[in-house]
């Protein structure tokens, strides 16, 4: 699904206050990165470093920090559980997070930990379009221009 120029695909699961993802896969885990819109909103990414394997994350708290142009910032987690893969393309091509962020731009892989009590903050389904345009709205955002 697109709504006006930034992709939101229904699929996924967002915390739309901190503009991340989770994809989830039916072996309890669940791929996570930013949304084309958060990208918007923040800017070029020039650095990416992800929690390392092993850690525990909990939904809305640090699962990567991200360096921008002016700068450094904590990417939330949609999802709580632990780091079971971060994404190796992203060490020297921090610019896939923005380049592909539903792709090869994704962050990292998480055991989920309760994705029952997770889902209450997070949207899924046709709720994601709505959701996003309102989020879009806070900050002023024209979802007509790329």
């Amino acid at each position: 699904m697109i709504a006006a120029a930034h992709p939101h695909p229904p699929e996924l699961h967002y915390l739309i206050e901190h503009q991340v993802w989770a994809r989830v896969h039916d072996d309890g885990t669940a791929t996570v990165g930013i949304t084309a819109l958060g990208i918007r909103l923040s800017g070029e990414i020039y650095m990416c470093r992800p929690k390392s394997v092993g850690v525990e994350v909990e939904q809305g708290r640090a699962i990567a920090v991200v360096e921008l142009a002016k700068s450094i910032v904590a990417v939330k987690s949609p999802v709580s559980g632990t780091v079971v893969a971060i994404n190796p393309l992203l060490a020297d091509r921090p610019e896939w997070v923005h380049e592909d962020p539903y792709g090869q731009g994704w962050i990292a892989r998480v055991a989920l930990r309760d994705l029952a009590t997770d889902q209450a903050l997070l949207v899924h389904g046709q709720a994601v379009a709505p959701a996003m345009a309102a989020h879009a709205r806070l900050f002023r955002q024209d979802l007509e221009r790329p």
